[in-house]
């Protein structure tokens, strides 16, 4: 965690959330993205909607806080992704985030391929 993350009051900003969430989907997606700069515009993921549920205020520590991230669902051109900010005690908060596989060159959505398939499987939730 750090400093900048809080507001005057010691709170976590709630934007901060968020981005809390884009680094650990970042870190997810690391290993099924191409190394190619090209093909990973073709092959790129965009947000289209987030949905946050604040379960309990995060106050500025110097002990970092889990972001667990998994999979909902997955089909066509749409992924879905489910969040827990937590500690061991206490859930801060959870999400959903609603992405869409996305050509960045041609401005459209694309279909999910076979190996991203595959991939995402692996943190698939019943």
């Amino acid at each position: 965690m750090r400093w900048a993350d809080a507001d005057a009051y010691g709170h976590v900003n709630n934007a901060v959330f968020l981005r809390y969430m884009e680094e650990a989907r970042t870190r997810m997606f690391h290993a099924m993205l191409p190394t190619d700069e090209a093909e990973r515009r073709r092959r790129a993921f965009v947000v289209g909607r987030s949905v946050v549920d604040y379960r309990a205020p995060l106050l500025y520590r110097e002990e970092s806080v889990d972001v667990d991230v998994r999979v909902v669902r997955c089909r066509g051109a749409r992924l879905e992704l489910g969040y827990e900010i937590r500690d061991t005690d206490r859930v801060y908060a959870e999400a959903l985030i609603t992405m869409a596989a996305y050509d960045l060159e041609t401005g459209r959505p694309r279909r999910i391929s076979q190996p991203e398939l595959d991939f995402l499987a692996r943190y698939m939730t019943d």
